[in-house]
């Protein structure tokens, strides 16, 4: 699944490409989560320019000049793609075609990436926003008994965090996956705060340097902890990995407050 720098990176290029572009089709191949009908997302979007491209927690919004939003979550295995006259990309979800002939097309072989309509506002706050501050991590970790892993991938608490940047994250604060949220002194918590941030702005930066026109796909080469061809972290210790429904790469480097 992309996560936040592969689709800030994504909001970037598409931004370049598709921005002042107008809307002429919509067409609807495979959305069963749509929250609107085809006819009015055709109807809603048909003759818009779209202004901008931009990325919120773990999705594409697309906003249009009436103020129009489209959403796209990509989930596990959706990917996008821009193409000239017919779109030939396999498993097509939704197409955007605009006046000039040009198009974009969210594709998945599983049918389950969501295109939405004007989607609501979020309550929890985007990871790379103030809001997910020191004062606000503080007070979500010190509520919960829960590992600190387990907090950083509920999206109901901070949003665009996945599986893979939250090992990066947790090995770069020095924190185990496994420790007790609660337990995470004060100091610890400002070291996670500045690892977020650190650890998802150098991704992006790593992703443009190597693929600067990308908009699908992710990139993991770089990744220090959370690569199945690594076996030793930057510092020399083991990489570790704990099988379970998602894998957790980390060191016995890391502190475990339990």
């Amino acid at each position: 699944m992309p996560e936040l720098p592969d689709l800030q990176v994504f909001s970037h290029n598409l931004d370049k490409k598709l921005a002042g572009k107008t809307v002429k089709e919509v067409n609807v191949h495979k959305a069963p989560k749509l929250n609107v009908t085809h006819t009015e997302l055709q109807s809603t979007l048909q003759g818009q320019k779209l202004s901008s491209v931009y990325r919120d927690g773990k999705e594409l919004f697309l906003k249009f000049s009436k103020g129009d939003v489209l959403g796209l979550h990509l989930m596990l295995h959706g990917k996008l793609f821009l193409f000239e006259g017919k779109n030939d990309n396999k498993y097509p979800i939704i197409e955007l075609i605009f006046t000039d002939d040009t198009g974009l097309v969210l594709t998945d072989f599983q049918g389950i990436a969501t295109p939405t309509l004007n989607p609501e506002a979020k309550d929890s706050p985007d990871a790379l926003s103030p809001d997910a501050g020191l004062d606000y991590l503080k007070q979500k970790l010190g509520k919960t008994k829960t590992n600190v892993k387990t907090v950083l991938l509920d999206q109901k608490i901070i949003r665009g965090i996945g599986n893979a940047y939250a090992d990066e994250i947790l090995w770069d604060a020095g924190i185990s996956p496994f420790s007790a949220s609660n337990k995470i002194p004060d100091d610890k918590v400002k070291d996670l705060v500045k690892s977020i941030h650190s650890v998802l702005k150098d991704a992006e930066k790593q992703i443009i340097k190597s693929n600067p026109d990308i908009i699908a796909g992710e990139v993991r080469d770089f990744m220090l902890i959370h690569n199945s061809r690594k076996k030793t972290s930057p510092k020399g210790a083991e990489i570790l990995v704990k099988e379970g429904s998602r894998k957790t790469y980390y060191t016995e480097e890391q502190e475990l407050y339990s």
